[in-house]
């Protein structure tokens, strides 16, 4: 039998499916990005009782924990998609993102509640994660069952693009509610509308989804009867279709949560932490490279109908190899080129006693980075300058060495916290001194920024994710039989995104303050995609143009 379109079926139009579907998975992603574009303003929200530095990597995790659950959604919204239907499914998914969403704008904070208000912030991440861990994988399958062999590609890239359309609504919505309250407003209050908004576009969604029906492949499936499906065995513990589970996760997946995580995300954090360009400047920015690079996933799943999914994809992992490390250089000189110069002239070193130091990374709060290396490097950590690290002899008190002016640090073992704490402050204060004396900017200077630099740069960046992105649904569909398609391509997704791509901002966070170089953060994402790359050279498949009705018989 050959693989049919909706074209000959009864129902909604293929635009109507496209659209449907689209549009539903935009909202969720809505639902998504304004928990990260606004992790700043809920740090200092729901965990207030840590310092600066810490309540950022905070707030990362948590939300990294809404990813690192999605994959449990996958499992358990797979199985019903595979068993009970597509619609169904996904109709499901989208109301728990919803309500999950807008319960986050009405929280009480750490002020109101205490301790409550990060424990119900990181429930309502786990339900917004298991949510969205079945979505993607409904929505693609929907309108790749419905689509014709030779636009699979393109029309996926449609659902690919929703990604794009979600991080546009999220960053249009605060910066119209910012400018609206007032950025005062915003900080203490405004920054809950989003979240309300979501139940006004959560009721949209649901009527529009209400009016499809199940998908053509699907009902065929079910016409034809046969044996029982087991979603889980036929998926995993066969190696018909298990071998492709891992091809699609290591071939494809862990390099998309490497490189669309850092295009869209880290990014954002290295020029607002590291490169101390302001958060509304980082807000538009984003928004105009969203803009501009949502039509590449249709046009990169358009491409991949012409050339093969395989090596659309492969150029993407490439060129992010290629540009990601030349790419961060070459923002810090065109977003902040004050800091590239006081780098480049007077660089930080940390001389030490290197058995004194600990790893400068606390996720709990709890660590007193007493030590005198500790106070230099956190103090260094906190005002995001990049340094190296020289061995002094043992025992011996770290220095901080500008250029050639040194700073002594203070030992602080022993103090009380009271006293630790003017002894970080005095460290601090002569450090930054010493780096302002030396060039060190406290803020980029709006009149020296290249913004046309920084948006080709970011925009290199891009172009390797959407190579990479949109032709990945159709890939995905394309590797397995229908009758384990939404369990099999859905786990390697959520993995991939979820575990990978999730917690890359605070893993990479986490780098370059245990490391000192602000670019050390890189190697996370480079790690994965290089694996990426040479799995899917040597052993990914071509999937193009497969007949879905077929695969597996």
């Amino acid at each position: 039998m050959t693989d049919k379109t909706v074209e000959a079926e009864s129902g909604p139009s293929l635009r109507t499916v496209v659209i449907a579907s689209a549009a539903g998975t935009a909202f969720e992603w809505y639902d998504f990005f304004i928990f990260g574009s606004l992790a700043a303003v809920i740090a200092r929200h729901f965990y207030a009782e840590v310092n600066e530095t810490t309540g950022y990597i905070l707030a990362l995790l948590t939300f990294g924990v809404g990813f690192v659950v999605r994959p449990l959604g996958a499992l358990v919204f797979g199985w019903f998609g595979d068993r009970t239907g597509r619609k169904t499914t996904f109709l499901v998914t989208i109301t728990i993102m919803g309500l999950a969403t807008v319960a986050i704008g009405l929280l009480p904070d750490y002020e109101a509640i205490g301790v409550a208000a990060p424990i119900l912030l990181i429930l309502m991440r786990v339900l917004q994660g298991f949510a969205l861990g079945g979505e993607y994988g409904g929505a693609a399958i929907y309108v790749a069952e419905h689509a014709p062999a030779k636009t699979r590609g393109f029309l996926t890239g449609w659902i690919q693009t929703t990604a794009a359309l979600g991080l546009i609504g999220a960053l249009s919505v605060i910066l119209i509610t910012r400018q609206i309250v007032g950025a005062e407003a915003f900080d203490e209050w405004g920054w809950r509308i989003p979240f309300l908004l979501s139940a006004f576009l959560l009721g949209i969604s649901l009527w529009i989804r209400l009016r499809l029906d199940e998908s053509p492949a699907y009902r065929r499936m079910e016409e034809e009867g046969g044996e029982r499906r087991a979603p889980y065995r036929e998926a995993f513990l066969s190696w018909s279709n298990g071998r492709f589970v891992l091809l699609a996760l290591f071939g494809i997946m862990i390099a998309q949560g490497a490189v669309w995580y850092c295009g869209y995300f880290y990014t954002r954090f290295f020029m607002e932490r590291i490169l101390r360009v302001e958060v509304a400047t980082v807000d538009m920015i984003m928004l105009w490279l969203t803009v501009a690079s949502a039509g590449l996933y249709v046009f990169f799943g358009w491409l991949s109908d012409k050339v093969g999914r395989k090596p659309v994809m492969l150029f993407g992992m490439i060129l992010a190899l290629v540009a990601f490390f030349p790419g961060f250089h070459a923002l810090t000189k065109a977003a902040n080129p004050a800091l590239a110069e006081a780098q480049a002239s007077a660089p930080v070193t940390v001389v030490a006693d290197p058995a004194s130091c600990a790893l400068q990374f606390d996720p709990v709060g709890k660590a007193a980075f007493a030590s005198s290396r500790d106070l230099a490097k956190s103090v260094l950590s906190n005002a995001g300058v990049s340094y190296i690290n020289a061995a002094a002899l043992p025992g011996s008190l770290a220095t901080v060495r500008v250029g050639g002016v040194d700073v002594a640090s203070v030992e602080g073992g022993g103090l009380s916290p009271a006293a630790l704490k003017v002894a970080r402050a005095d460290v601090e204060t002569r450090v930054q001194a010493a780096l302002t004396a030396a060039g060190y900017p406290d803020r980029a200077d709006p009149a020296r920024m290249n913004l046309p630099l920084m948006f080709a740069i970011l925009m290199i960046f891009i172009v390797a994710a959407t190579a990479l992105y949109g032709p990945q649904a159709a890939a995905l569909v394309e590797l397995f039989p229908t009758r384990v398609r939404y369990t099999a391509m859905s786990l390697p997704y959520n993995i991939g995104t979820g575990w990978v791509g999730g917690l890359l901002p605070a893993a990479s966070f986490a780098l370059v303050a245990a490391s000192g170089n602000i670019y050390f953060g890189l190697w996370y994402s480079v790690a994965f995609t290089l694996v990426a790359v040479i799995v899917s050279l040597l052993w990914l498949p071509e999937t193009r143009g497969r007949d879905l009705h077929t695969i597996g018989t």
